[in-house]
């Protein structure tokens, strides 16, 4: 009796250790429970399990696992698969707790899955409402969640921190981020670090200020929010060094609201105990419009070091001063100890959308380096003294239309990179997109709208032979590419790296692979039913090594590209959680895909009707429903259409009766007439497929 009395004394004190420096040791497995700090901290030298979204608060998505290698890889077999239920993109890494995957899919659910079977053990659905999807730029994606302490924390879409229980996935608490009125998202996972849930938010493209912040583990308060760009001058600034950035900006910016998001990449070093985040673009886009005086408009497009109990801001480096383009540098931001010049060096790594590999110090912000790793054609190159690009001249788009490399899709999107220490490479899923930019000459702000500057109608179409995407080997070191994978799509998924000499790599075209790390040589190629654009991961239960990823088509690309993204060929979209095992037995479910008989509509077409439709189409309706209304895989071909939907078209554009699926009303931009013009579009578009199949199997 004497014993059981003492025990919750005994738990009570070694959970209080894991918040002291150097606090106590792992502790035995017993579940989610037991995450805390401590064994978050040592997460690098547990096998059997992935605690948090990169593996490590390093990020580098390495794994010392080594039963499956470079010699056997080739016997890897689908153990078992899981389906979420779920048609759209899937951009998650699972997280492994001890036997139990926890992992998120569209809109924001959140699944507990036994790790052993696949089998569910719980599932939360925090209900976003099905509006949010026309203020979510890139899907209504979200890529996991953090554990913690017994609690499973998630960023939902429509802009909420909900923290549930492990065991069961009842909720906890629900914390509102965001300011509801303004067209913010949450499609990142949350960290935790120091007891602290480390949050940001998405929504530049339509008008909001960006910002990062903190909130208690055990209750959701919030503990420090740090502002990424200034606003209203007039009013007292939230921190010291808003007054500073407030100088590197002109205009009236804070009524769109600046942009500057965190929407994705954290990374967190505990000996300097700085936490490294990375800001989005400006909004609007366009410098022209957001700040027509010019200036670096700080903090966009920016790598923050800030100290994760204060939210003070220790250094920045803006990588992309006065952003033009939508060069985010939320990428994936990962640390690691590289021999330079005969030293080691602490560094930070970052491949950001710009095309450019910076290599920085990450206590000071000091640039080590910085080279191209795709094709940039804005920038001549970095001046290594100032750290700032060396801008081509003639670039500017207010009166003319230029062609830029990389797009706004980015040389690296959010796609996690990895790390592989063993043989000293960072494997980047590179894209190879070109983007055409003009200013907007009938921009005006429309709150809730996509608020960009930058002319949407420029071009009606993009065609797939203008794309590609590969892996990329590079050395952090050399600067230089070491080898690549080379595939016709861009768009791929995010990088896994293991000490079996590997790196694996879901594709846009539909499959898993594996290539040996050092030399790029491709080893195991297997089918996944869809493309994948999510990161791998891998563990190692009752002895035995898994490989998973969360295979699903979709994202900004996978929506918005129309031909250039039907490359890929997705036709079964169909999201699955798959995990692999040496000599693994199980067959990939498949879902026969609904062919539907064409048919012509007869209708006399308007040929300026139809013109007007095309830049209406390009304006509201492209990003999600792809140029030249060309599905990518993700949503329904418009051009292919049941009758009955252009019958009915304007209750769904301005009446919202399709709302529940994801479809929200434009009545308080577009009006009768402006649907009259979009129905004659896309009949026309219609059209001309029917000529193009007819054309196909004419001898």
């Amino acid at each position: 009796m004497k014993i059981r009395s003492l025990l919750p004394l005994v738990v009570l004190f070694l959970e209080a250790c894991a918040f002291l420096p150097g606090g106590s040791e792992v502790p035995e497995h017993v579940g989610a429970g037991q995450v805390d700090d401590a064994r978050l901290l040592a997460a690098a030298d547990e096998n059997d399990v992935w605690l948090s979204y990169g593996r490590t608060q390093s990020e580098q998505r390495f794994s010392p696992l080594t039963q499956i290698d470079e010699n056997n890889v080739g016997e890897l077999g689908l153990h078992w698969a899981f389906e979420p239920g779920t048609r759209r993109g899937l951009e998650a890494t699972p997280l492994l707790v001890d036997g139990v995957f926890y992992t998120t899919g569209t809109w924001s659910v959140v699944f507990a899955i036994d790790a052993r079977t696949g089998d569910l053990k719980w599932r939360y659905d925090p209900r976003v409402p099905r509006k949010t999807a026309g203020i979510a730029c890139c899907d209504v994606v979200n890529r996991g969640v953090a554990v913690y302490r017994g609690r499973v924390y998630v960023g939902t879409l429509d802009g909420r921190l909900v923290s549930l229980d492990a065991e069961t996935g009842e909720p906890i608490f629900e914390v509102v981020t965001t300011d509801p009125t303004r067209p913010y998202t949450i499609t990142m996972a949350p960290r935790v670090v120091k007891g602290k849930v480390i949050l940001g938010n998405g929504g530049a493209e339509f008008g909001v200020r960006g910002y990062v912040s903190a909130y208690d583990w055990e209750t959701g308060e919030l503990v420090w929010r740090f502002y990424t760009v200034p606003g209203d001058p007039s009013q007292p600034f939230e921190h010291a060094e808003l007054e500073a950035a407030a100088k590197t900006w002109t205009g009236e910016w804070w009524k769109v609201g600046g942009g500057g998001t965190v929407w994705d990449s954290i990374a967190y070093d505990p000996e300097l105990d700085l936490l490294y985040v990375g800001t989005g673009n400006g909004s609007p886009w366009s410098r022209y419009v957001r700040s027509p005086g010019g200036g670096d408009n700080l903090y966009v497009s920016s790598i923050l070091a800030l100290r994760p109990d204060t939210g003070k801001l220790v250094w920045y480096y803006q990588n992309t001063p006065g952003d033009n383009w939508d060069f985010t540098s939320t990428q994936h931001i990962m640390l690691a100890e590289l021999e330079i010049d005969g030293r080691e060096r602490r560094v930070l790594m970052q491949a950001p959308k710009n095309g450019f590999f910076y290599v920085l110090d990450r206590e000071t912000g000091e640039l080590i380096s910085a080279e191209a790793y795709a094709k940039v054609t804005w920038a001549k190159g970095i001046d290594k003294k100032t750290g700032r690009p060396i801008e081509v001249e003639g670039l500017d788009y207010r009166n003319t239309v230029v062609e830029v490399y990389p797009s706004p899709h980015g040389a690296h999107n959010w796609h996690p990179m990895s790390f592989n220490p063993q043989t000293g490479l960072v494997y980047i899923p590179a894209n190879e997109i070109p983007y055409f930019f003009k200013l907007d000459p009938e921009y005006e702000y429309k709150p809730g709208a996509w608020n960009l500057g930058y002319d949407f109608t420029v071009a009606d179409s993009f065609p797939r032979e203008v794309v590609s995407g590969h892996l990329l080997a590079w050395d952090p070191v050399a600067q230089k590419e070491v080898w690549r994978a080379q595939y016709t799509s861009p768009w791929n998924g995010g990088t896994l790296s293991t000490a079996g000499n590997l790196v694996f790599q879901g594709t846009a075209h539909g499959t898993f692979v594996a290539y040996r790390a050092s030399d790029g040589k491709q080893l195991w190629e297997t089918p996944a039913g869809t493309g994948i654009v999510a990161a791998p991961m891998t563990y190692e239960l009752d002895g035995a090594q898994y490989v998973a990823v969360m295979a699903g088509w979709g994202g900004a690309f996978a929506l918005a590209a129309g031909d250039a993204a039907a490359a890929a060929g997705t036709t079964d979209n169909t999201g699955r959680l798959l995990v692999y095992k040496l000599g693994g037995t199980a067959r990939l479910p498949v879902h026969e895909a609904i062919e539907r008989e064409l048919a012509a509509i007869p209708a006399d077409l308007d040929a300026d009707q139809v013109l007007r439709g095309n830049h209406l189409f390009h304006r509201w309706c492209g990003t999600c429903h792809g140029s030249g209304a060309v599905s990518g895989g993700v949503l329904p071909d418009l051009r292919q259409a049941a009758p009955g939907i252009y019958d009915t078209i304007e209750d769904i554009v301005l009446r919202g009766v399709r709302m529940p699926n994801g479809m929200p009303s434009f009545a308080e931009w577009l009006e009768p007439s402006d649907v009259a013009d979009l129905r004659a579009y896309l009949l026309s578009r219609r059209a001309a497929l029917l000529e193009e199949r007819a054309a196909a199997v004419t001898p």
